[in-house]
């Protein structure tokens, strides 16, 4: 549950992001006939990452083999959205801006279309993103809990984009983004660990022994033992950050301070 609720409240909040950023500009800047093409393409978006994220589930149901690979496949997208946003976050308001910009040097006829490509791309990567990592759970966790999770994490994630839109630079994007990177690197490892563990049941791995390390990675599973400690810390150590990093901004400003 916890894992999908900040799933989709990280993905969900870009997701939102670039929504509000897109109409805001398309509103400033008089080219209202384009916000329709923006709607067009996050419902189409939206569609076509729930259609993937179904298909993906039921093949990683398929087998341990499946399982595993899907897990891999899931770890390089968490990997992948995490160094993205690290790397053009603060860019992504530009991002968007000029991708309307060219949208709008189009011909009259072309416009529009491209516009509502331009937002399926934006808006798909991210639900692309959620719908493999979400699949990936599937097969680990229970469906009303997970249900529950991302219902949970769509809302604080609109909820964030909304206080975003409304009161501006007073909410620090970038350290959310930087608090959700802890999670999304430690999620990352168990999706691994996940994946190996399914290959051995599999017997897929060469040179090992494979029912030998299925037995001994059991209790590092989703329901072993150490395992269940182990998604406790996908909250613990975010949590850990943040308070250390609001720590160390308190010290800053105290130093800015004239005594």
């Amino acid at each position: 549950m916890f894992q999908t609720l900040m799933i989709t409240f990280r993905e969900g909040l870009e997701a939102f992001l670039i929504i509000a950023i897109s109409l805001i500009y398309l509103t400033q800047t008089n080219r209202r006939e384009l916000i329709t093409a923006v709607r067009s393409g996050v419902a189409v978006a939206l569609v076509l990452s729930a259609v993937l994220g179904v298909v993906l589930a039921r093949i990683g149901a398929l087998s341990s083999n499946w399982q595993g690979m899907l897990a891999l496949f899931a770890a390089a997208s968490v990997i992948y959205c995490t160094l993205h946003m690290m790397k053009m976050g603060k860019f992504m308001k530009k991002e968007i801006t000029n991708g309307f910009n060219k949208a709008s040097a189009q011909s009259s006829g072309r416009v529009w279309i491209v516009a509502f490509l331009f937002s399926v791309l934006m808006v798909g990567r991210e639900g692309i993103e959620t719908a493999t990592m979400i699949a990936s759970l599937a097969s680990q966790a229970e469906s009303s809990h997970m249900a529950i999770g991302a219902v949970i994490g769509v809302a604080l994630a609109g909820l964030l984009a909304w206080a975003w839109v409304k009161f501006g630079r007073r909410v620090n994007l970038q350290r959310f983004f930087q608090l959700t990177a802890v999670f999304m690197v430690v999620f990352a490892f168990q999706l691994v660990f996940y994946a190996f563990h399914e290959f051995t049941e599999a017997g897929s791995l060469p040179l090992v022994d494979n029912a030998y390390w299925h037995i001994a990675t059991e209790p590092w599973g989703p329901e072993g033992e150490y395992g269940q400690w182990f998604s406790y810390s996908l909250g613990i150590l975010p949590l850990g950050w943040l308070i250390y990093a609001y720590v160390a901004d308190r010290k800053i400003e105290s130093a800015r301070q004239p005594a």
